[in-house]
């Protein structure tokens, strides 16, 4: 199958293999050999059997017929939670949904996503588990033992203010990555190990050291952050609803809102029988459900 990708991004040409900062788009793009074209304009040189469209989010305008032209079929692929657009301008919002009505079929990121978007377009919805691209990260060691990250920022987007109090029960180190949203004065907290922006691949080596992972973040997306604690073997305390959570760490999943769960959940990941079952739970999930072959399977199977 021929795939084109469409983003607002001004590049052209394929993903390769090797990039350091391989994002769930991008590793679609570079599972599928897709070619990528901006999504407002430009030449589009070939002909294809499927064209994904990542819908911008500052404008969500275009030309929906001219990938048309070139694309047997034509789809959208999810980013973001989904009532994410809900944040637009109405006016947008409008040309959000009208452009979902367009499309063939939609790609979405969990079970929740598609019952929310078939009811809201009447659509067909896929959903397509989130991927990592593992070249340039298949060597990094696993097993780190230095404490606890957790998964984004102090505000609601994150729900970092949860994650916190909760890992600060392990009574050890807790580390926090730079993400887009931050609240004013995050640097002045405790025992907070504040982790500059990096790149992708260098972010897994660095989530590698750690032994705990903590994303109680209600804003369901991809759940890239609970999939890399898999992929290294490290147990995630997360939220249901949230596929890569509920699939790879279920062990570790609680209710939305239930931090008293979670709170005993630490204790019990203080023992090393539990750790233990919870970390190759995880890392069994994710090499028997998200391998780039297994994706590939599910993605063919689905077109």
């Amino acid at each position: 199958m021929k795939v084109a990708f469409f983003t607002e991004g001004n590049w052209s040409g394929k993903v390769p293999r090797n990039n350091p900062n391989m994002r769930t788009e991008m590793a679609w793009m570079c599972a599928l050999e897709a070619d990528h074209y901006n999504i407002h304009g430009g030449t589009i040189q070939e002909e294809y059997d499927l064209g994904i469209c990542i819908i911008p989010k500052k404008n969500a305008k275009f030309n929906v017929d001219r990938i048309r032209k070139h694309c047997k079929k034509v789809a959208s692929m999810q980013e973001g939670p989904h009532w994410y657009f809900q944040d637009y301008p109405l006016e947008q919002q409008i040309w959000f949904f009208n452009i979902l009505t367009e499309m063939d079929y939609l790609f979405v990121h969990n079970e929740l996503d598609a019952t929310y978007f078939r009811g809201l377009t009447g659509k067909d919805c896929k959903v397509m588990r989130s991927l990592m691209i593992e070249d340039t990260i298949k060597n990094i060691p696993k097993g780190g033992d230095r404490g606890v990250m957790i998964g984004g920022n102090f505000c609601h987007w994150y729900g970092g203010f949860d994650s916190y109090m909760v890992a600060q029960r392990f009574g050890t180190e807790v580390s926090i990555p730079s993400m887009g949203r931050k609240i004013p004065g995050e640097e002045e907290m405790e025992n907070l190990n504040h982790l500059p922006y990096m790149e992708w691949m260098y972010w897994i080596a660095e989530l590698s050291k750690r032994k705990i992972g903590i994303h109680l973040m209600r804003t369901h997306a991809a759940g890239t952050f609970a999939l890399n604690c898999a992929f290294l073997g490290i147990p995630c305390i997360g939220y249901e609803g949230l596929d890569t959570q509920e699939i790879c760490h279920p062990l570790t999943t609680v209710k939305v809102g239930d931090l008293e769960r979670a709170n005993e959940l630490v204790e019990k990941l203080k023992k090393p029988d539990f750790y233990k079952l919870c970390s190759e739970t995880a890392q069994k999930r994710y090499n028997n459900e998200y391998k780039e072959d297994k994706w590939l399977e599910r993605f063919k199977s689905m077109i």
